[in-house]
């Protein structure tokens, strides 16, 4: 990473450009790492604002997490941004994952409360010596590491364990209140939902920047499932387009990406000051979408 390059992903969101980035998993096995790295460098030339790599459910994918975003802080230019959670980890856990974090260089960091190990929408049982909410973590890691910079989750339709939409925008003014400097949303699927989402958190004096999470339908069964583990339903507008091409997975994957594509220049239109790609490891989408964009971005 250029030493000129802010390591800061809240800096590079105050200068008032719009950020692009993209969101990585670690893999399972040989095959699906070689997968990863074809798209870190196939998708590297695009010189994304940021990327950032997820961590699995029960903290499952520590060392991988650590060793991919330690990987891409000394092998490329990419400025990445490790995830964090507060499931299955104590205090003490956190803090020496904090430590490895930094000592291979990565200085951004989302805090999550996360998923159960036994899935979204089953009970979250807090880990004993451990934090209940995302807003705890963001507090520990500002405690104990002033040079990261944290940024959080937000979600368009409201967290699927939230009471109401109020209620979840009260959530993220705690993040924010805590020490938070950015949002990244899940997966938005109507821009109107994000543009509610964004009103709702200014409304309660969150002014942090708030970044839309864009994902392609290719696979519509896929993303069905996706959609329900949220806790939410597929845009009736989306499935009309969709559903008459259900038996044609290439024509399928192109209306997708077109969909995808529209969605980014409304959102951008609106003011989003970017875009967030979760990219399930692979670049062709992604590279489509940026190409669509590019003569409009």
């Amino acid at each position: 990473m250029s030493p000129a390059r802010p390591a800061r992903i809240g800096e590079l969101l105050g200068d008032g450009r719009r950020s692009f980035s993209f969101e990585f998993f670690p893999p399972k096995d040989g095959e699906g790492e070689r997968v990863l790295w074809r798209s870190i460098s196939e998708l590297e030339p695009l010189h994304p604002t940021f990327v950032s790599v997820t961590y699995g459910a029960g903290g499952s994918t520590r060392d991988r997490t650590v060793a991919i975003t330690g990987r891409i802080a000394r092998e490329t230019s990419l400025l990445p941004m490790a995830h964090l959670t507060c499931v299955g980890h104590t205090r003490a856990e956190i803090t020496a994952i904090l430590e490895e974090l930094g000592d291979a260089g990565v200085r951004n960091v989302l805090a999550l409360r996360g998923d159960p190990p036994t899935g979204p929408g089953t009970a979250w049982v807090q880990t004993e010596g451990g934090l209940r909410y995302a807003s705890e973590l963001v507090a520990q890691v500002r405690a104990e590491h002033e040079d990261l910079c944290v940024g959080v989750a937000a979600f368009p339709e409201g967290h699927r364990d939230a009471e109401s939409l109020e209620a979840d925008a009260r959530v993220l003014r705690a993040k924010y209140d805590a020490g938070a400097e950015f949002a990244v949303t899940d997966m938005v699927l109507r821009a109107s939902d994000y543009f509610g989402l964004v009103q709702r958190a200014r409304d309660l004096g969150v002014d942090f920047p708030i970044i839309p999470g864009i994902m392609p339908i290719l696979n519509l069964a896929s993303m069905r499932r996706m959609v329900e583990m949220s806790g939410r339903d597929m845009p009736a507008e989306v499935e009309e387009r969709i559903r008459p091409l259900a038996d044609d997975p290439a024509a399928v994957r192109a209306e997708g990406v077109r969909i995808a594509t529209e969605l980014c220049e409304e959102l951008l239109a609106g003011g989003a000051p970017g875009l967030h790609f979760y990219t399930l490891n692979r670049s062709r989408a992604t590279r489509e979408i940026w190409e669509a964009l590019s003569l409009r971005v």
